[in-house]
């Protein structure tokens, strides 16, 4: 595998041997201080070119970079919508186990090569045109303090679409319950961050989906967050759905007297009733509650 020096070296030859390039930039993983190193970061570069249209119509001219276990050209797919907005990016990844996410942007878009991210260095500037950077700091990415509003919107959400998922794994729709039980775990993550910020100042970043979460909350908590990721059985993910509504309430909870927010505990009371009724109701069931006996209604 070629080191980061061998590939710094690399992408920089290639910049200085051609004219169209007038700068580069790096950023992502690589600029970050606080981010683990390891063998799978990738290489975040910017070209800032003055032609992108001569180097998309040349497709061979990365080949300059290695031999590639795949390509991907995200500007050029039509499963998800390009960006549209001049850059363009190459994704690849190299038959030694290196990754380059390579883009080229316009020079009249070098004042913005990074898109404001913090995380970013200049690693060549052959005109000596590119905007000054402070140095690198993922402090963009930290965990926000929640307002009211989003914890709010958080809660409602989580228990909004809890229903869903009882009702997929009634009908044995084990994908559909599955895919909302997604939904939910996103909300719970989100809460979970909320809580790793209380605990640390809101000064960390528990980085893309949340990897580096573990090393922000209490190890229960982490251990009840695994436990929601469910075989394809429906046990397993009437399991999850009740595990994942327990830490929710409690984390949300927590989070809640730290700012004065109000739990909507109601919801909870409500929606709780209504999953536990769902897991009992036999097969072909007339209707989900007799008379009377509607979540919030005392028998």
């Amino acid at each position: 595998m070629r080191s980061e020096q061998e590939m710094l070296d690399l992408i920089l030859n290639v910049a200085k041997s051609d004219e169209r390039i007038r700068a580069v930039g790096m950023n992502g993983s690589r600029t970050n201080p606080n981010a683990p190193k390891d063998v799978f970061q990738d290489y975040d570069i910017v070209y800032v070119v003055t032609d992108v249209g001569s180097f998309i119509q040349d497709p061979d001219w990365v080949n300059v970079f290695g031999d590639r276990i795949v390509m991907q050209k995200p500007e050029e797919m039509k499963l998800v919508p390009p960006a549209m907005d001049g850059f363009y990016p190459y994704l690849m990844l190299f038959t030694d186990g290196n990754r380059i996410d390579l883009t080229l942007c316009p020079i009249d878009k070098k004042d913005d090569w990074n898109g404001g991210d913090r995380l970013a260095v200049v690693l060549l500037d052959k005109d000596q045109s590119l905007p000054q950077l402070a140095e690198p700091t993922d402090q963009g990415y930290w965990v926000q303090q929640p307002t009211a509003k989003l914890f709010a919107d958080c809660c409602n959400e989580f228990w909004w679409v809890s229903p869903y998922v009882a009702k997929g794994l009634w009908r044995q729709e084990i994908l559909y319950a599955l895919d909302h039980l997604n939904i939910i775990r996103e909300m719970l993550v989100k809460m979970l961050e909320w809580q790793a910020g209380i605990l640390t100042g809101f000064s960390v970043s528990t980085g893309k989906n949340g990897k580096y979460l573990k090393g922000y909350i209490p190890e229960s908590s982490w251990e009840l967050l695994l436990a929601t990721y469910p075989k394809g059985q429906y046990e397993d993910a009437w399991s999850a759905l009740f595990t994942m509504t327990d830490l929710f309430r409690s984390t949300a909870q927590e989070v809640a007297a730290k700012f004065g927010f109000a739990y909507p505990k109601e919801d909870d009371r409500r929606v709780t009733a209504y999953l536990e009724r769902v897991r009992t109701l036999e097969p072909g069931a007339a209707e989900i509650f007799p008379p009377g006996r509607e979540p919030g209604k005392e028998a």
